[in-house]
């Protein structure tokens, strides 16, 4: 049931709150939600809200009508497996828990939208927007560990129904109809630019067998305002240790390549907090070479995998800014991510210099 006395709500999101509302009478706790705290970023047009529960404790609801209900409900189960199995080891505790009943992930659906619960994680420090060189290093072996955990649980978690060539193909298909430049509200000649760019990527994938490489749980999004760390636990010399992750839009399971764009953004000098652009400028950056090193020593990179880097970027442009972006950001980021996408970074992704990051591996 849910409370009514103490809620702060907003205005404009009665549907969002009325959705949550149903969510949780349907989920069957004797608690009460005593209060909603909006704690949406913003950007996307997910609705996130902290709830204050009639036990003092508090909860985590999301309301999204991006994507697919059935995908969402699929994500959530694989990431309710990697939180089980990660549990009693290093990473127990890391990935904030989704509320369950009987047995399976819980997921509300009316057939126009869809919530879920988490658990609230007790968040710890943030990192600073602009990361030291010794930041860049300790970020870099946490996260080669986190992605070796997740290679030992992948041989344990079901297929997924999407994938990157899935993904490609729906894509390629859209940019071939006749009104592709009204859909995406784009120009005749951008619509050109992406489909040239998403060809390729499919060439490349054949080239390369992607089918047949290790996919793992993956995060995609590492924006600083997604996780926090904390003073490390044991005699690692590391100057922080990750400590909670939350925020799982674009989880999936694919090559742990998918992750790097928004690392090197973080080990950017000039941080990801405040900074709406997804330019590729960051991949030729000192500092992410220090990252990639690092990372290189604990969980080793193939030459293969480096090359790979500017087409895992660009499926990021091609399905998350092109393909779903006027499902998942807000209508002016989407129209300006598009542009920037067809009309700069997809061909600037072309011309990456890969040389010094094939350097590191060798």
């Amino acid at each position: 049931m849910t409370g009514s006395q103490n809620e702060s709500l907003p205005s404009s999101l009665p549907g969002a709150i009325d959705t949550v509302r149903d969510a949780w009478a349907n989920f069957g706790d004797t608690r009460f939600i005593n209060n909603f705290t909006e704690v949406s970023a913003h950007v996307s047009t997910n609705r996130v809200f902290r709830l204050a529960m009639s036990d003092n404790s508090n909860l985590i609801a999301k309301v999204s009508s991006y994507g697919s209900y059935f995908q969402f409900a699929e994500d959530h189960d694989r990431l309710a497996r990697c939180s089980e199995q990660l549990r009693g080891g290093r990473w127990s505790g890391f990935l904030a828990e989704v509320l369950g009943k009987n047995g399976r992930p819980y997921t509300w659906y009316d057939e126009s939208c869809w919530a879920v619960f988490y658990t609230d994680v007790q968040r710890q420090d943030s990192l600073p927007r602009i990361l030291t060189d010794q930041d860049v290093i300790t970020l870099a072996r946490e996260i080669a560990e986190f992605h070796l955990a997740c290679a030992a649980i992948a041989p344990s978690l079901p297929p997924t129904s999407n994938s990157v060539k899935g993904d490609a193909i729906h894509l390629f298909d859209l940019l071939r109809e006749s009104q592709a430049p009204q859909n995406f509200g784009l120009d005749k000649s951008d619509i050109g630019v992406l489909q040239h760019s998403t060809h390729d990527l499919l060439l490349h994938l054949e080239k390369v067998h992607y089918d047949e490489w290790l996919r793992i749980p993956i995060l995609v999004d590492w924006n600083l305002g997604n996780f926090s760390v904390q003073a490390p636990q044991n005699n690692s010399g590391r100057i922080f240790q990750l400590s909670t992750r939350w925020d799982y839009d674009w989880f999936r399971v694919e090559s742990r390549l998918l992750d790097f764009y928004f690392l090197s953004r973080v080990s950017s000098r000039t941080g990801d907090r405040t900074q709406f652009s997804y330019s590729a400028h960051t991949f030729n950056e000192p500092r992410f070479l220090k990252f990639l090193a690092a990372y290189n020593q604990i969980y080793p990179l193939s030459p293969i995998e480096i090359e790979f880097l500017p087409f895992a970027y660009r499926f990021f442009l091609l399905n998350y800014v092109i393909r779903e972006g006027a499902r998942f950001f807000r209508p002016d980021l989407c129209a300006q991510f598009r542009r920037d996408a067809a009309r700069e970074h997809l061909v600037n992704s072309t011309q990456l210099d890969l040389s010094e990051l094939l350097k590191i591996v060798g």
